[in-house]
């Protein structure tokens, strides 16, 4: 039994040469019964079996190169602490978010100025605002820490919420004008696919954070979350209205594009005033019980 469970082995793990080895053998064979041999030819069983195993060989290698690597990766110090801290790895997290944001901003202000659209330009301020926030609670963070002084971090939630609506204000006034006065607009060429996948990797991420950090306790990691919400959000906004003006096409192009604009940018702002409102009426309920408490031990003491 043993001498089999070797064999086995041996098969499935041959060694780096003989892995490398049979992919360009196994495409050469394949090319070799397509293109000459044909299907019903006896090369083309055996180029079959031969691209069977390297494929096996080749899954079985990156299946221990990955545990090699997962293991090291738990004895790397940065990197254990990264997935083990959940302070750490959140505070990373904001930091590598605000360097995008900001990078993001000054694409739409790039746009803005050489398409001389007053939507990139407000898609631009949008972002900066967003970053300046992030830019305050990444050096809270920094400083003290999540969930050291839930007071403080009440206050900085609740102004968050306060400037999410306000921005509201003004994103609302920009989407009302592309919709009364449908006026179009596009990134230049495969800049729409970039700014695809960063839009659809925000809401990614910001869904998979709310969902697993949704208990958290700390006022300023919840503001992180709403924050990178709102930011995902109207990056989906963005791509959408640019999309419809690339790809939508005939004399239904232009309804389309209003009706879809007014539709979508009426969520996300609604999400949006929603997500602020709810930070506020926390962050106030959150420091009133506060004040009561210390006004209660005050008096005890």
């Amino acid at each position: 039994m043993k001498r089999w469970k070797k064999i086995l082995h041996k098969l499935l793990f041959p060694g780096k040469a003989v892995v490398l080895l049979s992919v360009p053998l196994a495409a050469a064979l394949l090319a070799y019964t397509f293109l000459r041999a044909g299907e019903d030819s006896p090369a083309a069983y055996v180029s079959y079996v031969v691209s069977a195993y390297s494929l096996t060989v080749v899954c079985a290698s990156v299946s221990g190169a990955v545990k090699k690597g997962s293991q090291w990766a738990s004895g790397n110090r940065y990197i254990s602490r990264y997935r083990n801290d959940l302070p750490f790895k959140l505070s990373f997290s904001l930091h590598i978010s605000l360097v995008i944001n900001l990078f993001y901003a000054a694409v739409n202000a790039g746009s803005g100025i050489y398409y001389r659209s007053a939507w990139f330009v407000s898609l631009a301020v949008y972002y900066i605002v967003l970053s300046v926030m992030r830019f305050t609670l990444a050096k809270y963070v920094h400083s003290r820490g999540f969930g050291e002084d839930r007071e403080a971090e009440w206050r900085r939630s609740r102004l968050c919420g306060i400037l999410l609506i306000v921005m509201n204000v003004a994103l609302v006034g920009v989407i009302v004008l592309v919709v009364s006065k449908d006026q179009a607009f596009h990134y230049g060429g495969f800049l729409i696919y970039v700014m695809a996948m960063y839009a659809f990797y925000t809401v990614a991420m910001a869904v998979v954070n709310i969902v697993r950090y949704r208990k958290s306790a700390s006022p300023a990691m919840s503001a992180v979350l709403a924050v990178s919400l709102a930011s995902a959000l109207v990056s989906m906004l963005s791509l959408e209205t640019a999309m419809v003006t690339q790809f939508s096409a005939g004399d239904e192009g232009p309804f389309f594009r209003k009706a879809m604009t007014a539709a979508t940018g009426g969520a996300v702002c609604a999400l949006i005033v929603g997500t602020g409102i709810l930070m506020i009426v926390r962050s106030t309920k959150a420091l009133r019980k506060e004040k009561s408490e210390g006004k209660e031990q005050d008096g005890k003491g």
